[in-house]
């Protein structure tokens, strides 16, 4: 017997595939509107925005 126990053969993937996929769509979605909002005129200088064009101060 091993560390885990007896397998089964049991279905994994295949059942769980809806749920994948709309996970993904809505990993998508979100990082789009973080996105957008990130490029609106309130944040796009904000030093804490990733995408912001910052000029580096000479330090490593």
């Amino acid at each position: 017997m091993g560390l885990l126990g007896k397998k089964f053969p049991a279905p994994v993937a295949r059942p769980m595939a809806p749920f994948y996929v709309a996970g993904l769509v809505i990993l998508y979605g979100v990082n789009s509107f973080a996105n957008t909002l990130a490029s609106t005129d309130e944040y796009k200088n904000d030093p804490r925005n990733p995408g912001a064009k910052s000029v580096p101060n000479g330090g490593h």
